[in-house]
Formats: C-alpha cells, structure tokens, sequence
C-alpha cells in the first residue's frame, strides 16, 4: 500500500513539472508572435521571449498579438513558455490580431476620394465582431467632410474629422486611444502613417527601439505588432489590414448582417414578415425609415449591395 501510495505522488509531482508550478504563473500581452516566438509584455513591462506549448497547435489554436496570456519562465535559462490563452473577446484571422476595442477606419475626403461601401464593409466587420468602429476622415484641410458627417452621424457611428496640416481632431484621437487596443486600416494614400506620427510623434522611433526586443530583423516576415503609445494604450501595427481580406476571412452571413448595421436595430421588429430581408419587401419597417430620412440611403445602398454578395453564402462556406 505504501509504496502503491508512493508511486501516486511521484506521478502528481511529476504531472505538477509537467504543467508548470501554477503559482509561478505570470499573466502578460503578446506584443507580437512571429516565427514560433511570441514576445509578452510582462506586469513591469520587460518583454520576455516565449514559445507556445505543443497542444494549442494540437487544437488548431495560435496565440496571437493582443492575446492575454498565463506563462512561465525557465529558472535555468530565463525561456519563456506560453502556457494559456485567456478568453478572448474577438479575432480576426488576417491580420490575425486579437482583442481589439476599436477600429479607426480612415477615408481621405479627397486624393483618393472616399468609398461609403468600403467604408461600410469595414464597419459591418468589426461590428460583427463586437468591436467599436470609428470612422475618420482625413485631409480636412482640403475638402470639407460634411457630407460624411451626415451619413455617420445619422447611423450613430462615431465620426471624426482630422488634418495633419492644421492638427485638427489630433487630440481627440489621442484621448480615445488611451487605455485601449485599438486598430487603424484605410487605403493606400488615405493619410493613415502620417496621422499616427501625429498622434504619437515616438510612433516610427519606437518601432526602431523596440526592434531587439520585439525581435525584429530576426525573421524576414512581418507580421502584428502592438505599439505602445505615450499616455497608454495600443495601436496595432497590421500589415494588409484591408477591406479585401475581410471580405474574403471574415465573412458575414445575410443572417447576421442586418445586426451589423445598428441604425436598424430599431426599425426590425416592426417588419410585417420575419424572414424579410430589408431590400424591397412591402411592409418593411427600415425601408421606411429610409424613405423618412431617419436611415441614410447611402447606408441602406451599402447593406443592400453587401446582401447581393452573401445571399448565397452558405455556414460551412466560411470554414
């Protein structure tokens, strides 16, 4: 019986080394992941290289930048492992970033001309993903932003408007990326590099100081990576965050994309059939709503050219 008991302690003592002392455990940020290695931003601050345990790879999961995570580290050498991934509130594959608060979708008003449907697209993805879109609309120095101002405004959307040139809506950017994760995509030329040097002027200094640590030039491949920002919070930096590659990873059924547009949460249980589709049915309560100007048409054009897209879409087509 003794030694049968002795064999079951050496077997819970070694089931403990095998998991990792949980009282050893230390919560972090990843910063970023690339090439197997995952660089966490630890309580104080240090960044500690890790590597991921085998058995999220078994289960088809990746960390990834924005992920808050348990690890431990190596008394031997100071290695670092990836032990869990807490819950997260969102994910986006490609990028593949997680745990984002908010979205600053930035359109130039002019030199490129904005796209109320890209613009659209990119709100109904990060609504469908719980996350707070903020449109921005950049070179006001140029053009008026009025008109896009109208159609936000009307659908509840957050709505700024900014110039590099003259500091307009700078600060109030700042003070809405304090104590956040938040995310910044827009088009080629939009302004979006130079409206973060703005917001931040360590923003392209940082990325070189933080380069050894965060392992740059280690690996050829970039991919996210959080930045911190003076005054707290983080801007992730995410190579080909565009409007292509949320159509094509984060698909949105026709079921679920009447929810992403929140201006007609209000307007849907009045819709005389259940089923109806908010295109061109008689009796549909958000398609008055557009005829009494309380939904903006060009929101309405948006949803029904993004409907025409997805009717067809089936469940396991998003696989």
């Amino acid at each position: 019986m003794m030694a049968k008991a002795a064999c079951l302690l050496a077997q819970a003592a070694a089931l403990r080394t095998s998991r990792g002392d949980r009282m050893e455990l230390q919560e972090g940020l990843i910063r970023k992941g690339i090439g197997g290695f995952y660089y966490v931003e630890a309580a104080g601050g240090e960044i500690v290289e890790c590597r991921a345990r085998g058995i999220f790879r078994k289960n088809g999961i990746s960390p990834a930048a924005g992920d808050r995570i348990s690890f431990s580290v190596s008394p031997e050498d100071g290695s670092g492992t990836v032990v869990e991934i807490h819950p997260r509130r969102n994910y986006f594959v490609r990028p593949p970033v997680a745990n984002i608060d908010q979205l600053f979708i930035i359109a130039s008003v002019c030199d490129p001309s904005p796209s109320t449907l890209i613009i659209d697209k990119t709100i109904a993805a990060a609504e469908n993903k719980g996350v707070e879109p903020i449109v921005v609309a950049t070179k006001t120095d140029l053009q008026s932003s009025d008109s896009l101002k109208e159609i936000y405004h009307l659908a509840g959307i957050r709505f700024l408007a900014v110039s590099s040139e003259t500091g307009e809506g700078v600060e109030e950017i700042r003070t809405l990326l304090r104590g956040k994760i938040s995310a910044f995509t827009g088009n080629s030329g939009v302004g979006k590099s130079t409206l973060l040097n703005c917001v931040d002027d360590r923003f392209s200094l940082q990325t070189g100081e933080t380069s050894r640590k965060l392992g740059r030039g280690r690996h050829t491949t970039r991919q996210v990576e959080l930045l911190a920002l003076e005054g707290g919070g983080y801007v992730a930096d995410t190579p080909g965050f565009s409007t292509m590659d949320l159509e094509r990873y984060e698909i949105i059924l026709k079921e679920d994309l009447p929810r992403c547009f929140r201006e007609f949460a209000q307007y849907i249980p009045s819709c005389r059939f259940p089923s109806c589709s908010h295109t061109c049915e008689k009796g549909c309560a958000v398609l008055e709503a557009v005829r009494e100007g309380k939904i903006h048409p060009s929101r309405h054009a948006s949803y029904v050219a993004m409907y025409q897209e997805v009717k067809d879409v089936k469940q396991w087509q998003k696989k």
